[in-house]
């Protein structure tokens, strides 16, 4: 069984969302050609797309051919809008939920839910949580490495995951037991990566750093430990990072420890012998890339906190989902279950659904 914790799905259309909220920014889609569309910000492209972006069918088809029994939904993090104003994007986010919900409710076996909420009002945001939890059945939520104010924001402030407007979000999803799947987005230092691709290469992997630091630093999971939270693409670049993080802990705690003086390497796996005995505080995908990437993962996290992630249907994804993790000899049979499904089916609940 394989259960991809890490895919991305939009309607297949929606209003003109500049229109209806009455300023720029939001996201549209052109579809210029069969089987084909544009996500169009203004004038400009962000990314075309194929049905497989929108059509449960044709999603069906490609699992089947790849052995993936469950898609975990969650939208396109372009989507989130969090520099929009608060009741737009509750707007928006309430849209889009629905009809992940309804994709779910078609396809129950194939698939689950992750909603999305408007983290620029905390306090909405908690309501459409427990909405999504409550009312549309849903697994939990997706959400961005941080709530940014940028050329369209209406007075938010540039908020990290451990801002203390946020804890009533973490509340409610630790009371309610739903996941927490947070992606990048909007990625930091854009204006100075214009080339080669960079924001996607560099930055993502920097904001899933910045997301886990600032959770970890800002005391987020001491003070909500029934919370469970993945980070998507393997945890960015932390995992090559935390003997860094560990060091400045011990040499400059007046800067690294204002809020908690937890050791930040007491968050991950604990190992003897090369093998983890105690997983991870909080969990990763597997979407590495990379052989030794991945056997890192399972020794920094322990296989009960890295799930199956494949990124469908992007480029920047695995083409085949699961194929890394089914290619290493050095794995037993027992961790790949885990990996492939185990992990995902703890993270979401699944196990007492």
């Amino acid at each position: 069984m394989k259960i991809d914790l890490h895919t991305h799905i939009l309607p297949r259309e929606w209003p003109d969302l500049d229109a209806k909220y009455g300023y720029p920014g939001f996201i549209r889609l052109e579809h210029h050609k069969p089987c084909c569309a544009r996500m169009m910000k203004g004038d400009r492209m962000f990314r075309e797309i194929r049905d497989n972006s929108w059509d449960p069918e044709r999603r069906i088809e490609e699992c089947d051919e790849a052995g993936v029994s469950m898609q975990v939904l969650s939208t396109v993090p372009v989507m989130f809008s969090y520099w929009a104003k608060p009741a737009d994007a509750l707007d928006l986010s309430r849209f889009l939920n629905d009809h992940i919900a309804e994709v779910v409710r078609q396809h129950p076996g194939r698939f689950a839910g992750l909603g999305t909420i408007p983290l620029q009002d905390p306090d909405l945001a908690a309501r459409e949580l427990e909405r999504c939890i409550a009312e549309l059945g849903m697994r939990g939520v997706q959400i961005g490495t941080h709530v940014d104010a940028n050329e369209h924001c209406h007075g938010a402030d540039c908020r990290n995951l451990d801002d203390p407007s946020l804890d009533v979000v973490w509340s409610t999803a630790a009371r309610l037991d739903a996941a927490v799947f947070v992606h990048p987005w909007d990625m930091m230092g854009k204006s100075r990566m214009p080339k080669y691709w960079l924001p996607w290469l560099v930055g993502m992997p920097a904001e899933t750093c910045l997301a886990i630091c600032c959770m970890m630093f800002g005391g987020v999971f001491e003070r909500f430990p029934k919370l469970r939270v993945a980070f998507a693409h393997g945890g960015g670049s932390f995992p090559f990072t935390i003997g860094r993080m560990e060091h400045g802990f011990h040499v400059r705690p007046d800067l690294v420890a204002t809020d908690n003086r937890v050791n930040p390497r007491s968050y991950l796996a604990r190992a003897e012998n090369g093998a983890a005995i105690t997983p991870a505080r909080f969990y990763v995908d597997s979407l590495v890339h990379d052989r030794e990437a991945l056997k890192m993962l399972l020794t920094m996290f322990g296989a009960e906190r890295v799930a199956l992630g494949s990124d469908y249907p992007f480029p920047l994804g695995e083409a085949r989902p699961g194929g890394l993790i089914e290619s290493m000899q050095e794995f037993s049979p027992q961790e790949k279950v885990q990996l492939l499904s185990g992990t995902a089916r703890a993270f979401l609940g699944l196990e007492t659904a």
